[in-house]
């Protein structure tokens, strides 16, 4: 029996060891880190990926990125751990369901959000980690206030994916356009209207949003819809004025089935994880790629 009790001793300490760190993996989103790939936008319409030091930039940006997002949900879960256990769905996040505590989760994130400035700083410009600080500051206010705000937290959670542009353009060190960052915030807050549409379609007001309850459906499907007659006639501009070469023109076409496909699935009801929308919904892979290979072939020819 004794023997027996040696063994199981170390097994279950290293359970007790492994269910939280599985709990802060989970807890870290690690599917979210998908919005990052937004960081290589501007290397790759620069055409500059091609080189070691823009390629390796770049992607220390997108490491940062993601530690910054991993931290950010750690925190915000914490935050809302109480409304999280009332929704169908969050509650069986980490920290809601009690794999993960709030202290641990609140722990890890600031340290990963510590860390992140310092990946950035890899770069060799002061910018890169500066930018990253901008977003940290953006997002903490967000957890701390700005989503309390109504029409307030649709700009600030666009304002974190201009910022993800915004810093593989730093990291690569080529000039950001008026052109790229309209149409890259008018694509953010279509993305944003769309999630907030679906989940109080899903869930009505009884979602963990404060601000739910001061929308309906049909304002936020009029700030998808306007966001989205701006974006097609923007890119149209960029591609036919900005570019000479015909596959700018040609990215056109699938940029307009990106843009309609998204309406399509957000009135379907299934907007509410558009990274999930992304990566599951084949129609969108399809334009998505075609839009990459065109774009990449104006670039390079």
């Amino acid at each position: 029996m004794s023997q027996g009790g040696t063994v199981a001793r170390p097994l279950s300490a290293a359970v007790s060891i492994l269910g939280p760190v599985l709990g802060l993996l989970r807890a870290a989103r690690p599917r979210q880190w998908l919005k990052n790939v937004l960081v290589l936008a501007a290397p790759m319409a620069a055409g500059v990926l091609g080189e070691p030091r823009s390629l390796l930039s770049a992607l220390l940006v997108f490491a940062a990125f993601c530690l910054a997002a991993s931290g950010t949900y750690l925190l915000n879960d914490a935050s809302d751990v109480e409304a999280d256990r009332l929704h169908p769905r969050k509650a069986a996040r980490a920290v809601a369901s009690g794999a993960v505590s709030v202290r641990l989760a609140r722990v890890t994130g600031v340290a990963l959000m510590l860390l992140a400035p310092a990946v950035a700083a890899l770069t060799g410009d002061w910018r890169s980690p500066a930018v990253v600080a901008g977003y940290l500051a953006l997002t903490l206010s967000y957890t701390l206030w700005l989503k309390h705000q109504e029409v307030v937290d649709l700009i600030a959670v666009a304002g974190c994916h201009v910022i993800r542009a915004f810093a593989g353009a730093v990291a690569v060190d080529v000039p950001v356009t008026g052109w790229f960052l309209v149409v890259v915030s008018l694509a953010a807050l279509q993305l944003v209207a769309g999630k907030r549409e679906a989940e109080l379609r899903a869930h009505g007001d009884r979602g963990t949003r404060a601000t739910l309850a001061s929308y309906s459906p049909a304002y936020l499907a009029q700030v998808r819809v306007m966001c989205s007659g701006a974006l097609i006639v923007t890119y149209c501009l960029w591609a036919l004025n900005a570019h000479d070469g015909v596959f700018y023109a040609l990215s056109i076409v699938p940029f307009l089935l990106l843009v309609l496909r998204h309406n399509l699935l957000v009135d379907r009801g299934m907007g509410e994880e558009p990274e999930e929308l992304a990566v599951r919904d084949r129609p969108l892979l399809l334009f998505a790629a075609a839009q990459v290979v065109l774009v990449a072939l104006g670039v390079h020819l």
